[in-house]
């Protein structure tokens, strides 16, 4: 499948990635897992360990992530290594098993992955001398964090568990990122198409059970989870409630393309999706099992309670070209969101 592109800058797909971490660029930590690289992603495994924080931060220039890591930040320490459960309403920092030694022309950007949004647990990767959360310049050296605070449910995590994922791109200049986006697509909420029970989304439950993130279908759905009906193709939203929803729009990411979700501007309403964006080439296509695939939207109501209408644009999808086709397809070797309409985090079973 693999053919060269005539856009050499762009997202780096799998094999490309493979090259990094032959390279050297990229250090693992441990044995690559089983589909650990994607198409055009990578994932990031947790460490042995957790701090708990007081309040989140970004070390800026000249400090280390260690070095902001005083008495007034750092609360104590917690060891992952047989399971430990993450409360709600806290924050936490992980370190990563993967460490980055990046050339002077390839950057990367994280991003939460699918069944992290859907848990509505927030998480931001940070570096050292990071300014920014979840971009990491051009020739970054050194190892990476993830904070982590979840919102609704509490979790049990373990070392491997990942709950975030990274992509790479080349530029042409040393230190000078490119601008990738070919084209967008809107993205609406489709409170129409309810499926055979009537169900449009769900809301989830507070004080629910924990969630253990290796249990994979191991959580009965309606113990976490509300089904709801939007009568009339309307849904008012609870402030500060945390909804799963379906994209009206069918999505199809190109062989050579990859997509991300981001917000349309912040003056559609009093709410705000958690954009867990990354869609990786093949998501969607019919010659990889995927025809008919929606986008899932993870949506917070805000201060006041808001109507959402049938069709209302709430998010886009930003496209990217790849460097090169990746040598596998999204979904070819089975995936949980591949061909999905509504559907919930992996850890459920309706």
């Amino acid at each position: 499948m693999q053919k060269e592109s005539p856009h050499p800058l762009g997202i780096l797909p799998r094999q490309e990635i493979g090259q990094l971490i032959a390279g050297g660029h990229v250090e693992l930590g441990a044995p690559a897992l089983k589909n650990q690289i994607q198409p055009a992603s990578l994932d990031l495994r947790l460490g042995q360990k957790a701090y708990r924080l007081r309040a989140s931060f970004l070390p800026g220039a000249g400090r280390t992530v260690l070095q902001c890591l005083d008495d007034q930040l750092l609360m104590h320490e917690i060891d992952l290594s047989g399971g430990a459960v993450l409360e709600t309403g806290c924050v936490y920092l992980v370190p990563l098993q993967e460490k980055l030694n990046l050339p002077p022309h390839i950057s990367a950007r994280t991003n939460p992955k699918s069944s992290t949004g859907r848990l509505d647990v927030f998480t931001r990767v940070i570096c050292d001398r990071g300014e920014q959360f979840e971009m990491l310049k051009a020739g970054y050296q050194g190892p990476l964090y993830v904070e982590i605070a979840p919102r609704t449910f509490s979790v049990l995590a373990r070392p491997g568990d990942s709950l975030v994922q990274i992509r790479f791109r080349r530029h042409q200049e040393e230190g000078k990122e490119h601008n990738n986006i070919i084209r967008s697509q809107t993205v609406s909420i489709d409170l129409s198409g309810a499926d055979a029970d009537g169900i449009i989304g769900w809301r989830a439950r507070r004080h629910s059970g924990l969630v253990d993130l290796s249990n994979i279908a191991g959580h009965k759905a309606r113990d976490y989870w509300q089904a709801l009906s939007a009568p009339h193709g309307r849904l008012i939203l609870d402030p500060d409630e945390f909804y799963i929803l379906a994209s009206k729009e069918a999505v199809q990411i190109p062989i050579d393309e990859a997509a991300e979700m981001a917000p349309i501007a912040p003056e559609i309403g009093e709410f705000r999706a958690h954009y867990a964006g990354f869609f990786d080439p093949g998501f969607g296509l019919s010659q990889a099992g995927g025809a008919g695939s929606r986008a899932v939207l993870e949506v917070r109501g805000r201060d006041v309670p808001f109507m959402l209408r049938d069709g209302q644009a709430v998010a886009k999808l930003d496209f990217e070209r790849l460097t090169q086709t990746p040598d596998g397809l999204y979904g070819e070797n089975g995936s949980h969101y591949q061909a999905q309409g509504l559907r919930l985090s992996k850890h459920f079973e309706l």
